[in-house]
């Protein structure tokens, strides 16, 4: 009797642990099976399907708050602009405001490319605006050249294109009625601010402003304005004429004098003073009617510049000197920004010797 009974209670107690093992089988089972048709019928947080177990490791994973966070760091003390920008290997920005530009954009990309600088640290960037013409598909077939050349040397760093319209029309021959300049400057200062608060990164030690309908310029021109070693420089430009002959064309690079200043302290703040008009006499010294045979890197101090090619010092854009869309010293736009510049301390020169050519126009 004794024997038998022991026998029946470990039957029973075998069974006992058998029935909680399945119990724990079917539980598992079960809460897999709600779990996943949670993300089966589109109850989980974000509303997507899983549909595989990896699928969902890695679901946890990328929704965890901790994962997603992250910090990047970045030395802006290392970013510097010097006089052997070639040698120490800076990149350059190269900033263009569009317009209705197809006619010019061969010769602009050819001349851009013959330059001797290295492709690989120059970065490219326009901004095109109220266009009506080809000009942004001809910019993006010319994009895809400069950035997939078979050698690796031949391409260029970056290429931008970036569209903003101002809903600002002028007719053509209105362009540079002397009663409009204060507003076409205006938006067009607007057009720059735009355009370099999209395009500047982190890797720019040097910003060209350059505009797209230059005829001829050296092939060395960056290493060469680099060399003069100060925070603004632009070279002189004059256009050629039908006879021949040469005129100045970029009158907005001067030097104020005696007389300019004399005049401006009776002048009312908001007029805004214009170069190359007959309307109203500035009296100051503009850079086209310096002497030319000094050497072609002979800086003159400069309180006005215009923009046809105009060196920057990244430095002086980042620390806050842009395009004044409104009166600042009785200018605005590339003038009111020379103005600026000079005034937080930057060092502001043009080269009177160091020609380029300009497209003959109004």
């Amino acid at each position: 009797m004794l024997g038998l009974s022991t026998e029946k209670y470990a039957s029973v107690r075998g069974n006992k642990r058998l029935t909680v093992i399945l119990i724990g089988i079917i539980t598992f089972i079960l809460v897999s099976v709600l779990t996943f048709s949670r993300a089966t019928f589109g109850l989980s947080s974000c509303g997507r399907t899983i549909r595989t177990f990896n699928e969902a490791v890695a679901f946890s994973t990328s929704s965890s708050p901790q994962q997603q966070q992250h910090t990047t760091f970045i030395n802006l003390n290392g970013i510097e602009a010097t006089a052997e920008g070639k040698e120490k290997q800076e990149h350059v920005l190269i900033l263009t405001p569009l317009k209705n530009a197809s006619p010019y954009l061969a010769r602009y990309f050819e001349l851009i490319d013959r330059m001797t600088y290295p492709k690989h640290l120059i970065s490219i960037a326009f901004l095109v605006s109220d266009t009506t013409d080809d000009t942004v598909e001809l910019l993006k077939e010319q994009a895809n050249v400069f950035l997939n050349r078979r050698d690796p040397e031949q391409r260029y760093h970056h290429v931008a294109i970036y569209e903003k319209d101002f809903n600002f029309e002028l007719p053509e021959d209105k362009r540079h009625t002397f009663e409009l300049q204060p507003l076409r400057r205006s938006y067009m200062a607007r057009s720059r601010n735009y355009l370099l608060t999209a395009a500047l990164r982190e890797e720019h030690a040097w910003v060209l402003w350059l505009d797209v309908d230059l005829v001829e310029y050296p092939t060395t021109i960056l290493e060469d304005l680099m060399s003069v070693n100060v925070d603004v420089v632009v070279p002189n430009c004059l256009r050629e004429t039908e006879d021949n002959s040469f005129w100045g064309y970029d009158k907005n690079n001067w030097q104020e004098t005696e007389q300019s200043l004399a005049m401006q302290k009776d002048l009312d703040p908001e007029y805004v003073l214009l170069e190359g008009y007959y309307e109203f006499l500035t009296n100051r010294a503009l850079m086209v009617d310096m002497p030319t045979h000094l050497g072609q890197l002979n800086k003159v101090p400069l309180d006005g510049v215009g923009a046809t090619f105009t060196l920057v010092k990244a430095v002086v854009h980042r620390e806050g000197a842009n395009f004044p869309p409104y009166v600042f010293q009785h200018q605005v736009e590339t003038e009111g920004f020379a103005k600026m510049a000079k005034a937080m301390g930057f060092g502001v020169y043009g080269l009177p010797g160091y020609l380029i050519y300009h497209v003959m126009n109004q």
